[in-house]
């Protein structure tokens, strides 16, 4: 499953109590080249790892899918996904771009976008968590609408109004695809 959605819309909150509800579904880790944020750990959260190093990985086809935006690299290693996939079920929470080239890729993946209820709502929240400068709020909101603009290729759409409420939808999506 592949869950997307645009930044502060609450993706990782949703995404951290599917693993409680689903302990033996792993979440992948992507790779980045952005700096950790306060509280964020190397192979927990990201493999933070140098443009160098990520280019390296590019050359040797290493990723599942990679992008870059906001002057950063993300992708997802594909031989972390393929061992944790010999486990059991795996989550990757990733971009739309990055999303669209891994559902090319593995047919089966069951895209998922969460959505705000509203654009201004998602502009309350990025403002609310105090982390950003208000350019930074100003990109993510331009990639806000594009990255709705994508999600009719989408397989489900689930609105984040209520916290609870949309982790039970995604938990219910889940249960059906697995």
């Amino acid at each position: 499953m592949v869950i997307s959605g645009p930044s502060g819309v609450g993706k990782g909150t949703i995404v951290d109590e599917l693993l409680l509800r689903f302990p033996t579904t792993s979440l992948s880790v992507s790779c980045t080249t952005r700096a950790p944020r306060d509280g964020e750990k190397d192979g927990v959260n990201y493999f933070f790892i140098t443009k160098h190093e990520f280019k390296e990985i590019i050359e040797k086809g290493g990723f599942l899918e990679y992008s870059e935006h906001f002057d950063n690299f993300y992708g997802t290693p594909r031989k972390f996904v393929e061992e944790k996939l010999e486990e059991g079920d795996v989550i990757l929470e990733i971009e739309v771009d990055g999303a669209l080239q891994v559902k090319n890729a593995m047919p089966e993946a069951l895209l998922v976008m969460i959505e705000p209820p509203s654009r201004e709502e998602l502009y309350r929240r990025l403002k609310a968590r105090g982390t950003e400068s208000e350019e930074k709020i100003a990109r993510r909101m331009e990639r806000y609408d594009y990255e709705i603009s994508k999600s009719y290729l989408y397989d489900f759409e689930v609105i984040n109004d209520d916290l609870e409420t949309a982790v039970d939808e995604v938990e219910a999506i889940l249960k059906r695809r697995f």
